[in-house]
């Protein structure tokens, strides 16, 4: 066992979490989350094992080395990384132990962690070429690195909530077979095959679509002994456990040819879909984090519509006119802030003239399916103009509510 780390000063603590070994495996925002939830638990009496747990599932091979290592060798009495004696209590004047210390600088530290693939320096062919080697990945290495990255889940137990523990004593049954066979009508799917998956694109979506219902992160767990059984684990959280395996998997579907993600948002969230840019992406983001009422339900039910997998003009043009519903309920009340009577009319000219929203022989049928993906992104970035606009209204009827209120 090492020693727990003495760092008094920034440069040596951002040197340590930037080591390979302190490489988070993780979102940065789902490691945040769930270091702060435990470390509002702290009165379990489990907290030292589901806190080591937690090191091991969020860092890279983090049961021998990184923050794993350097939690176990924090003790009380000892010192941990970030921490000097000069200006902060010891152990028996905080409310916090060594290793609750560890976890809370750790967490005040996390915006220099590296993720997983972060800022790697390149190697001596990378160097000698001036750029990454590699390009994108082609089915069966995809295949073969999702396939790995599932074993590594089953492995850490994020699969045992729904299969069951594959124990000495009672060896995991056929329900992972059973699930394949019901949901998809496919017999034999587990193990997973890679030759058989590269074969099958579909079925091999499938799979990553299945296997993201039914995941979820165990936050305690037991050694069994015997035969080298290894962990049983238990109380699963579903919720980081689809996040952290939508995040993993969607780092290697970045890297194929594949064009697709698994949906981190909105009605269709962990089913695959068309990649799009960072700008369309935040745009997206942005608009299915809002919670008012029927136009969010309407707008996430849009997005889903258009960019299910293979959909096709119909479904796109009902994805258009939804939006054109939400824009039409705000032409007056809220557009009229933002744009001119005539460039409000022009936004539903387009729907109203190239055959969307109405059944019409004079409307414009004949033009290529790009419009409609244009028109959709269009009215999609004018909904969340909108909502910003809303959202001022509100906080100037508050500002106005307050001021009559003080006088």
């Amino acid at each position: 066992m090492g020693t727990p780390m003495r760092m008094v000063d920034d440069a040596s603590v951002t040197a340590r979490l930037t080591e390979p070994d302190y490489q988070l495996v993780w979102p940065r925002a789902l490691f945040r989350a769930e270091a702060a939830k435990l470390l509002n638990q702290r009165g379990l009496k489990d907290w030292d094992d589901r806190c080591e747990l937690l090191l091991e599932q969020a860092f890279l091979d983090g049961s021998q080395c990184g923050p794993v290592r350097d939690f176990r060798a924090a003790v009380d009495g000892q010192q941990t990384f970030g921490e000097d004696t000069r200006e902060r209590p010891t152990a028996r004047t905080t409310s916090l132990t060594i290793r609750q210390q560890f976890l809370r600088d750790l967490l005040g530290n996390a915006d220099i962690l590296l993720e997983l693939g972060q800022n790697r320096r390149p190697y001596w062919r990378e160097r000698l070429a001036g750029q990454r080697q590699g390009g994108a990945l082609d089915n069966a290495a995809a295949a073969r690195e999702v396939i790995s990255l599932i074993n590594e889940f089953d492995y850490a137990g994020y699969f045992d909530k729904r299969f069951g523990k594959d124990c000495v004593d009672e060896p995991r049954d056929d329900a992972p077979n059973v699930l394949s066979h019901r949901e998809l009508g496919v017999d034999d799917l587990w193990p997973l095959d890679r030759d058989r998956l590269t074969a099958d694109l579909d079925l091999f979506l499938d799979a990553v679509e299945l296997l993201h219902d039914h995941v979820a992160r165990p936050t305690t767990r037991w050694l069994h002994n015997y035969a080298g059984c290894g962990w049983h684990h238990s109380s699963f959280d579903g919720v980081s456990g689809r996040i952290a395996y939508r995040w993993r998997i969607n780092r290697i579907l970045a890297r194929s040819g594949l064009g697709l993600r698994l949906a981190e948002e909105g009605e269709d969230v962990g089913r695959l879909v068309a990649v799009t840019d960072d700008a369309r992406g935040e745009l997206v983001a942005a608009v299915v984090a809002r919670d008012d009422g029927e136009p969010a339900d309407q707008v996430k039910h849009a997005l889903a519509l258009y960019r299910q997998r293979g959909a096709d003009r119909n479904q796109k043009r009902s994805a258009v006119v939804a939006l054109a519903l939400v824009l039409e309920e705000r032409r007056h009340n809220v557009l009229s802030d933002v744009l001119a009577k005539s460039d409000r009319g022009a936004l539903f000219d387009i729907a109203n003239n190239f055959h969307i929203r109405h059944q019409d022989a004079k409307q414009k049928r004949d033009y290529d399916d790009f419009y409609l993906d244009w028109i959709f992104w269009t009215y999609l970035a004018t909904i969340e103009l909108t909502n910003r606009v809303l959202d001022g209204q509100k906080q100037a009827d508050v500002l106005s509510a307050s001021t009559i209120s003080d006088g």
